[in-house]
Formats: C-alpha cells, sequence, structure tokens
C-alpha cells in the first residue's frame, strides 16, 4: 500500500553501474517504484530494493531540537553554495541524518520540492521546526534568487541564538544548583541525623535549649509531613508555569521581576537585547519592510517586556517616527543600543550597526555567565557550610550545657 506524502518508507537498495560495479545504499520514497526510477536516473539497475526493517527500541529517534535545525540549514546553504541542486542537496543531507525524525523532515520536505512547491511552502508545512521568521526569510531568499545567501545568515543566526539560550541556561542553572544542594543537604541533616541526637536527649531529661529545640521540632514537622511539603512545592512550581503560559500580565509580571534579579537579570537583560538586535538585522538584511520585520522580532526576544515594548516601538515606525526615537521611549534601551541605531538609521546601514550591537551583548553575556560561575563556587561551599554549621551547633548545645554543669 502506497504511504502518504508525510509518510515516507525507508528502503535498503542493491544494484549495479554501468561498469558492473555492485553498489548499496539506502533512500526515502512513497514507494519502491520511485527508488527504481530515480536509480535508474542515475545510470545504477537496481537488483533488489526492500524496506529497512524498524529496531525493537528507540526506532523513532530523539527529537528535532532547534541545533539540529541550524545544522541542517548551515549544511543546506552550503550546498547550494557548491551549486548542488536543491533535491539533491536534500538527498544527500538525508542521507547523512542519524537521526530517523530528521532524516524523515528532511526527505518528506525533499519530496514536497519535487513534485513542485517552493523550499519556504514546503517548510511552512512544519511550523514546530520552522516558524514563520525562518518561512519568511528563505520566501524572500526565493524571490530575490539569493537562497544560499540567506540561509548562510538563518543558519548564523540560529546558532548565535541557541548559544545564547545555552549561556542563559548556564546562568540559570548555578543558583538553581545552589538552591538545590542547600535543600537536599538539610533535608537529610533534618530527617535522618537530627532524630538520632534527638533520642539521645531524651534521656538526659533535660530542657533543650530554645534554638535546639527549634531544630528538633522542625526535623520533626519535616518526618511527619514532608510528603506533603514536597508535593505543595512541587505543585506551585507547576502551578507558577501554567498561570505564565495563560497569562500575559502575569507572565509579564515575572518577565520584568526576573530582570531586577541582581547579575541574573543583567544576564536575561543583554541576552534580550542580543536577540533583538540579531533578528531584527537578519529580518531587515533579507529585504523585509522595517514594520514587518520588527512584528517578527516582537516574538523572538524571549522575554514579554522587551516583546511589548518591540510592538510599541513597531507602532510608532509606522506613524513615521524615527526607529531611534521610538526605542528610547520605552525606557527599555541602553544609550549605545539607541545611539548605534541612529547612526544605522541615517547611514543606511542598520543591519550592519544591529550585528555589532548583537555581537557586543553576547560577548557581555559570555563574560557575566563566566563571572558568575566563578563567584558561585565559593558561595556554594560558604551556603552549605553555614547549614551544616549551624545544625551541629544546635545538636552540640546540650552536650555544652551538661558538661558546664558537670
Amino acid at each position: 500500500m502506497a504511504t502518504t506524502r508525510d509518510e515516507l518508507e525507508v528502503f535498503l537498495w542493491e544494484g549495479k553501474d554501468k561498469r558492473g560495479k555492485v553498489l548499496k545504499g539506502e533512500r526515502s520514497a512513497k514507494s519502491q517504484q520511485l527508488i527504481k526510477a530515480e536509480l535508474r536516473m542515475q545510470g545504477i539497475t537496481p537488483s533488489r530494493i526492500r524496506k529497512k526493517p524498524k529496531a525493537l527500541f528507540g526506532s523513532a529517534g530523539k527529537r528535532i531540537s532547534p541545533k539540529d535545525i541550524a545544522v541542517f540549514t548551515r549544511q543546506l546553504a552550503t550546498m547550494l553554495n557548491a551549486g548542488i541542486p536543491l533535491v539533491q542537496a536534500f538527498t544527500i543531507i538525508g542521507a547523512a541524518a542519524e537521526n530517523p525524525r530528521l532524516q524523515k523532515l528532511i526527505n518528506t520536505i525533499r519530496v514536497d520540492v519535487e513534485s513542485g512547491a517552493t523550499l519556504a511552502e514546503a517548510l511552512s508545512k512544519h511550523p514546530v521546526y520552522f516558524d514563520e521568521l525562518y518561512v519568511n526569510l528563505v520566501a524572500s531568499g526565493e524571490s530575490a534568487g539569493v537562497l544560499d545567501q540567506v540561509l548562510e545568515n538563518i543558519a548564523t543566526y540560529k546558532e548565535r541564538i541557541e548559544s545564547i539560550k545555552g549561556k542563559i541556561k548556564k546562568a540559570l542553572f548555578y543558583p538553581a544548583t545552589v538552591v538545590a544542594v542547600a535543600i537536599i543537604v538539610t533535608a537529610i541533616l533534618l530527617i535522618f541525623v537530627i532524630p538520632q541526637f534527638d533520642s539521645i536527649f531524651e534521656s538526659f531529661g533535660a530542657d533543650l535549649p530554645a534554638f535546639t529545640q527549634l531544630i528538633v521540632n522542625l526535623s520533626n514537622t519535616l518526618q511527619q509531613y514532608g510528603f506533603l511539603v514536597l508535593v505543595a512545592v512541587i505543585g506551585s512550581i507547576v502551578g507558577l508555569i501554567a498561570l505564565k503560559k495563560r497569562s500575559k500580565s502575569f507572565a509579564h509580571f515575572l518577565d520584568r521581576i526576573s530582570l531586577k534579579i541582581p547579575v541574573i537579570g543583567d544576564v536575561l537583560e543583554k541576552a534580550a537585547l542580543s536577540r533583538f538586535a540579531r533578528t531584527l538585522a537578519t529580518t531587515f538584511a533579507a529585504g523585509v519592510p522595517l514594520v514587518d520585520a520588527l512584528k517578527t522580532v516582537a516574538g523572538a526576544t524571549g522575554n514579554i517586556v522587551y516583546s511589548n515594548a518591540t510592538d510599541q516601538i513597531r507602532e510608532d515606525v509606522a506613524t513615521g517616527h524615527q526607529m531611534q526615537l521610538a526605542m528610547q521611549q520605552t525606557g527599555l534601551f541602553p544609550p549605545m543600543v539607541v545611539q548605534m541605531t541612529a547612526i544605522g538609521e541615517e547611514a543606511g546601514s542598520l543591519d550592519a550597526m544591529l550585528l555589532k550591537v548583537a555581537d557586543f551583548y553576547e560577548e557581555e553575556v559570555n563574560n557575566t555567565v563566566d563571572a558568575l560561575s566563578s563567584l558561585l563556587e565559593p558561595f556554594i561551599i560558604v551556603l552549605v557550610g553555614t547549614i551544616i554549621g549551624t545544625i551541629v551547633i544546635a545538636m552540640y548545645l546540650p552536650i555544652f550545657q551538661i558538661a558546664s554543669v558537670v
């Protein structure tokens, strides 16, 4: 039974070329007949074609990540720049893809292009992997006849954006690690260590110091209601995430608060500025009108505060204001960014100036994250040491009192 366009099958084939040399390989297609036709067009006489058996475990492959899309875009740009036809480029890239899901996606796009669709039309059928910005840029490149150059710009854009995302995750990972380590160490001491001391204190028959009694009471509470506390914490986190997705005002509140967190807020602000500048530069350089480009940029900043500011800038620019003036009115863009934008507007090189801004803030994010990593390592040691020291002192206070009485 023939498969649909979105259900390509992978076939293993064997055949001989014009010299009689035996060749083997695998290709994706909707039927064996198409495989035979493609091989014959390449001067290969097929002798055996069969469906590739599926593995029992992990046959679906891992999910397709933004990094995979960036690599795919870079490979496609390189091949088109080398003069390789689009369909053949897809065939080569698809055959080299190790992830079965990515291979299926590439081959599905190839079939659509072979059927007469433009690359932008084929990509638009997969919005999970190719967003509106990606598709619009490809469409501009196809219409202008500079698809290879546009794909190179997209690849660079996605690589830089993913690098910034990685830096942000790294910046947030260390504080989360500090909190997690502190909570785990405290929980272990309160649940497993304190009860041992408590049984010893009961044998003394004397009143415990207030500080020690506080720690013992906390230990007893955690032993009795620890599971409920864990469920409440997890439920609160899940609830906050769900509320942020559903409530735009709450998401705006959280994003604004996050920008005011010491060090972390600085990283998030610079990352948002970098995304704004690079996305706008890439879109504008592809020939997209400034107002339309700003509409695309609003969803790419990664922060609702800057997204709303971008919408405000777009409205001001649409009514005739200069972009640098519109940016200044939001109060969110540093003077350097505003001045660079003004110079770019006056010189007619807005995209080049914005790329310089993006490069500057990406470097700032890198330096800040590296510095944060260095600062948090001793902080973790001090924090954990303080927690352990506090509990140890609380446990030994009764022993010190008994020793002083004796």
